[in-house]
């Protein structure tokens, strides 16, 4: 692309704070960005009707959304893919029947058991758990959630889940890992609940990197991105630069190439300014 980048940017912890508005100067990160030829995409865990319009109004050229299930680039749907409804019931049947709880997102909504909303209630975050502590204000504030009786069981993009000992998580593996990562968030080791993502193996925020440099006709060395939680582990693993941010887990800092300023001190501001991009 001739010294030009694709930047991909997590939401939750690295473009914003969970849940707060973009920062002036997160919003001028994109923009001067894209006025010096670069390409910006949101690359999030959340599906669109999740994503606010205060976020895409800082102007993006599209969105990797829902860990990599539902890409839009330039205004264009080029992947949409639903992990059928059978799937979806075995996994919420696997997952119940060891104690673990489920949130499912669909190209509607969010849809939580009873179980876990109790539990996300009760939860004390790590401080680097960007993802518990979006649903704990998702959940005080009323925004996007809604009970699991109103999921329409058409599918979902992916299945999240809460529990109280890992060990309930580590006996379903044998039983579901042959067709879905497992993403374990951050927890303190005095943690009491434990939660995480079922992402579809081929359909992670990589392999959705993977799909916009194949629509621009660039490489993946021409890319940027920048993340903070072990559902950006693919992403970072695939881009040509990667970067965490300063309130990103251990784990993504360890296989990040750069570590910027936190979230709450505009690091994807001032590492594209280091880097010359804006």
């Amino acid at each position: 692309m001739e010294n030009r980048k694709i930047i991909f940017l997590d939401i939750d912890g690295t473009f914003t704070v969970p849940l707060e508005k973009p920062t002036p100067l997160a919003v001028e990160a994109v923009r001067k960005a894209r006025e010096n030829g670069h390409k910006v995409l949101l690359c999030t865990g959340r599906n669109m009707p999740l994503i606010s319009q205060d976020i895409l109004e800082a102007g993006f050229d599209g969105v990797v959304a829902s860990a990599g299930s539902h890409i839009e680039v330039e205004g264009e749907v080029i992947l949409d893919s639903l992990l059928p409804e059978e799937g979806v019931q075995e996994c919420m049947d696997i997952l119940h029947r060891f104690g673990v709880y489920c949130r499912i997102e669909d190209p509607h909504g969010m849809y939580m058991d009873m179980e876990m909303e109790e539990l996300v209630r009760k939860a004390v975050p790590n401080k680097n758990n960007s993802e518990l502590i979006r649903m704990k204000k998702e959940l005080e504030t009323g925004i996007g959630i809604q009970p699991y009786a109103k999921y329409a069981r058409q599918g979902a993009y992916k299945v999240c889940f809460i529990c109280m000992d890992l060990q309930d998580i580590e006996k379903t593996k044998p039983l579901l890992e042959d067709r879905f990562n497992y993403v374990i968030h951050p927890y303190a080791p005095d943690a009491v609940s434990f939660n995480g993502e079922l992402i579809r193996k081929g359909m992670d925020k990589g392999e959705g990197m993977e799909r916009v440099c194949a629509y621009y006709g660039a490489d993946l060395s021409d890319t940027v991105a920048f993340g903070d939680s072990m559902n950006d582990q693919q992403m970072l693993a695939c881009a040509g630069t990667a970067v965490a941010m300063g309130n990103a887990c251990g784990e993504l800092k360890e296989i990040a190439d750069k570590v910027c300023e936190s979230v709450e001190r505009d690091g994807v501001y001032h590492e594209l300014k280091r880097m010359e991009l804006i």
